[in-house]
């Protein structure tokens, strides 16, 4: 597996290795050893599934205080897939990394807890999956407005898709500061 480091330390872009022939393909999704040679010992309590349209835009979300670390890889499709520091005292805060996942490259993102995550359909269809260290916890789901100016992000120009709560979220430099996890 080859570990690619982001411009925020313990962001990281993971290549697995793939094992291809004329039947198609193999590869490790996770395993624990090699996770943890790279770095991340994170252990994952939950996976998740989502299936979504071009264009659907999900995010910037984030749990507080139960935060979430979060490996995520694309089973089919594209998205630009975007991480956060959200992490109040860290000399990253506010700043994001962004890496293309597709079923193509097979690339994983490992997104560390205190960061706030989204992504936005590049083809057709797109089928998301992610491994979670924390429970998902309806009381400590929040988020930032993707647009938030302060951060910049870069996503692709068009019309999005997007939920109802995701145009709610404030901007991070809204949000009070008992409502950010601490840099450690």
């Amino acid at each position: 597996m080859k570990v690619i480091q982001t411009e925020i330390p313990g962001v990281l872009i993971l290549e697995p290795q793939v094992f291809k022939d004329g039947r198609g393909f193999f590869m490790e999704t996770y395993q624990k050893r090699k996770y943890e040679e790279a770095g991340i010992t994170t252990s994952f309590v939950q996976d998740n599934l989502s299936f979504s349209t071009k264009n659907t835009l999900r995010g910037l979300h984030y749990q507080y205080p139960h935060g979430q670390a979060k490996l995520v890889q694309v089973l089919q499709g594209s998205v630009l897939d975007v991480a956060v520091d959200i992490r109040r005292g860290s000399p990253s805060f506010g700043k994001w990394v962004s890496v293309e996942l597709s079923d193509t490259n097979k690339r994983q993102f490992f997104i560390p807890s205190g960061f706030a995550h989204g992504f936005i359909v590049l083809t057709e269809t797109a089928t998301f999956n992610y491994k979670c260290s924390d429970f998902y916890s309806p009381a400590d789901e929040q988020g930032i407005i993707f647009s938030d100016s302060d951060l910049d992000i870069h996503w692709p120009s068009g019309e999005y898709i997007l939920s109802e709560k995701d145009t709610q979220y404030p901007r991070l430099h809204d949000i009070s500061e008992e409502h950010l996890p601490e840099y450690v």
